[in-house]
């Protein structure tokens, strides 16, 4: 769709074209899909195996990982536990959340901080390979979304390393979900994924060819973006939105299940450091346009925004 542009990353020679390329984008739909990124099609393969092979295990042993236990944004969640837009039903999906693999005796985890806790995974024998696996995506994940911020950062005339220390030990959450076929019938205004914004600085998604991804244009119409074998569709977060004092714009999206097949997607969602100051840049602001925003930090904002998606659940 040309509302939603294709960016071969590979084809640029240095973080300032490619920045211009991505800021171009991120002002104006906001969404991107990008090519040439890097992450071997088959790292990606296995992730999409590993969580088939997880949605299909029995209910208990989901149950016994859910997020109403272990807390910290890790763990299942499960069909209509989540609710992303506040006005509708709860969404017809299940995930699992894998955060920034942390030990048991780190300062962090002993001291109880919010969104520092373990990640919780099952078990070998059931699921072998599964957090390797999984580890090794969102590692490749995170160091292509740090060099995406090295591009923006040229865009958005700061210095080239001045998201590095903001996002070298992020809030970020690798996102398996899981959306069964349409039922016969939704209840009233329910979907697959209600329609939102991402909370973060940017989004990795990658995605199965069931479709079902509905993202809404300034104009406000609902497209589709391009399905292209091993391209990743990326977008703006709301994070990223407020540093750059709505230079870059965040955009409602909703997930549709398709008709007769069952969905999967894997999400990468790079939140900040949760001591990281979120504020306005000042190549962002000026006198006419001063900044919208008060600052805040990567916790205080993911706290804010998953208390509004399921509070009872953290």
């Amino acid at each position: 769709m040309p509302e939603i542009p294709l960016i071969d990353i590979a084809g640029f020679a240095d973080h300032a074209s490619l920045g211009r390329a991505l800021g171009a984008a991120a002002r104006d739909t906001g969404f991107f899909v990008i090519t040439g990124h890097g992450i071997a099609p088959t790292m990606t393969d296995a992730v999409f195996a590993q969580a088939q092979r997880f949605f299909a295990t029995d209910p208990d042993t989901k149950a016994a990982l859910s997020i109403k236990r272990t807390g910290n944004n890790r763990g299942y969640v499960a069909l209509g536990e989540e609710r992303l837009d506040a006005s509708k039903p709860g969404d017809v999906k299940e995930a699992f959340n894998i955060g920034w693999d942390l030990p048991a005796d780190h300062p962090d985890v002993i001291a109880c901080k919010p969104f520092r806790g373990v990640n919780v995974w099952p078990g070998k024998q059931q699921l072998p390979g599964f957090r390797a696996t999984m580890l090794a995506y969102f590692d490749a994940c995170h160091r292509l979304g740090m060099r995406l911020h090295r591009a923006l950062a040229y865009d958005l005339g700061a210095a080239e390393n001045f998201f590095d220390d903001k996002l070298d030990q992020p809030l970020a959450t690798l996102r398996l979900l899981h959306y069964p076929p349409r039922p016969d019938r939704f209840e009233p205004g329910q979907t697959g994924a209600g329609e939102h914004t991402d909370y973060g600085n940017l989004t990795l998604l990658a995605t199965d060819d069931a479709g079902g991804l509905e993202v809404r244009t300034r104009d406000g119409q609902w497209v589709s973006p391009p399905s292209i074998p091993g391209a990743l569709i990326c977008n703006i977060g709301d994070c990223l939105m407020r540093w750059t004092n709505d230079v870059y714009v965040s955009t409602p999206h909703r997930v549709v299940n398709p008709v007769g097949r069952e969905r999967f997607s894997v999400a990468f969602f790079l939140d900040p450091n949760p001591d990281a100051v979120v504020s306005c840049l000042p190549s962002c602001a000026t006198p006419e346009r001063p900044a919208r925003y008060r600052p805040t930090t990567g916790a205080d904002y993911l706290k804010s925004r998953l208390d509004a998606t399921y509070a009872q659940l953290i």
